[in-house]
């Protein structure tokens, strides 16, 4: 086993923390409080070649591995979570997946822009009737005279309210349950696309988030990704990826409630000394570092193991589920170490635990990852 990141990594690694300290961290407050999508960072995310991390070098990305990946969106995520979410749903959700099962000339045609951030991506699976259950999903396409027509509402889309380019799955055929599946690819000027409800929401304010309505939602045939009926093996070819990733955002965002924990508790004296020699203050400290050390190899072993292409269906779910859950203990505690100073809005303490709350729910929830982990124990 190497623990090391490579030479090629660590530079990576060390240019995105500047990137993060300097561009990402000063605009954190203010996005939270406006609800705003910084379209400045994203420019120069589109400058650096983050956007298209994970694009191959021929549609104008870096093809890097998902581990490298990862390693980007933990530094991001600890100097804001909202943007590196919005850059996860933008990067991995819809660009990578497109990359990874689109056809050439679906490839030639979207993913430069997305590369350099011309054009803003998401993808569209969840439904206000098919959340956790996402196979019960209704909203249906016909091909009719060489396009295919959509009908239904998509619900809790990141990047929604702002999305040039998304990855819609539909039903097709309406008697072949989850085999009945497929993907499309929709322009947000297609006839019949509209945007629904914006949502207000508890955390991750700077990364937006609507309903998508297709109504007579008119699709080239060309923009079927992938095989008719074909669908369920495009999103189950997504989802260790997408939780290995999810994984690293939780450990910036925990890295980040860990880290002004430290600082304040060296800092800040009570009874004559700081706090951070007093031993339950102490315990909260070794435990945060702990799991967020944990975290991040779990994290780290399902991304290895999606790079050499092996299933990583039970690591991802580890990983996810771990990880989400130590980031909503991390920014908790954080929120007590700071004790009346954590609760108040301009520390910016609580910010992180709003934000931390999603991730045990978006991305598949938490009892959703321990479902998996028990089926494939139960598979053996």
């Amino acid at each position: 086993m190497d623990f090391h990141l490579t030479e090629e990594q660590l530079e990576i690694q060390r240019t995105v923390r500047k990137f993060a300290n300097n561009e990402m961290a000063p605009l954190a407050e203010e996005i939270d409080r406006d609800e705003r999508f910084p379209a400045e960072t994203f420019k120069k995310m589109g400058e650096m070649g983050l956007l298209g991390l994970m694009i191959p070098e021929e549609y104008g990305g870096a093809d890097a591995s998902v581990v490298t990946f990862c390693v980007v969106g933990e530094e991001l995520a600890r100097a804001c979570a909202s943007t590196t979410l919005s850059y996860g749903a933008h990067a991995v959700l819809c660009a990578h997946h497109l990359a990874s099962n689109g056809s050439d000339e679906q490839k030639k045609r979207y993913l430069p822009a997305l590369a350099t951030g011309a054009k803003l991506g998401a993808i569209a699976m969840t439904e206000p009737e098919a959340g956790s259950d996402v196979l019960s999903m209704r909203t249906f396409a016909e091909k009719q005279n060489g396009e295919y027509i959509l009908n239904g509402t998509k619900t809790f889309i990141t990047n929604g309210p702002l999305a040039d380019i998304i990855i819609v799955y539909a039903r097709t055929d309406k008697n072949a349950g989850p085999r009945g599946i497929s993907t499309f690819i929709v322009e947000n000027t297609f006839p019949g696309f509209s945007v629904g409800k914006k949502f207000k929401k508890m955390g991750m304010r700077g990364s937006p988030t609507s309903e998508l309505i297709f109504e007579d939602c008119r699709v080239p045939a060309e923009n079927l990704m992938g095989q008719e009926n074909g669908g369920l093996r495009i999103l189950m070819s997504g989802l260790d990826i997408e939780r290995a990733v999810g994984g690293a955002l939780c450990v910036g965002l925990a890295r980040a409630a860990f880290e002004e924990s430290v600082k304040y508790a060296k800092e800040r004296a009570q009874f004559g000394q700081p706090l951070i020699t007093f031993q339950m203050i102490g315990e909260m400290l070794a435990n945060m570092s702990t799991e967020i050390e944990a975290a991040r190899l779990l994290t780290f072993k399902a991304a290895a193991l999606c790079d050499e292409g092996t299933r990583a269906t039970v690591e991802a779910s580890h990983a996810k589920l771990f990880a989400a859950e130590a980031a909503m203990r991390a920014t908790t505690n954080a929120v007590q170490i700071h004790g009346g100073y954590g609760y108040m809005q301009e520390f910016g303490i609580e910010r992180l635990m709003r934000d931390a709350k999603l991730l045990s729910i978006g991305g598949g929830t938490s009892q959703i990852q321990q479902l998996i982990i028990v089926r494939e124990l139960m598979k053996g």
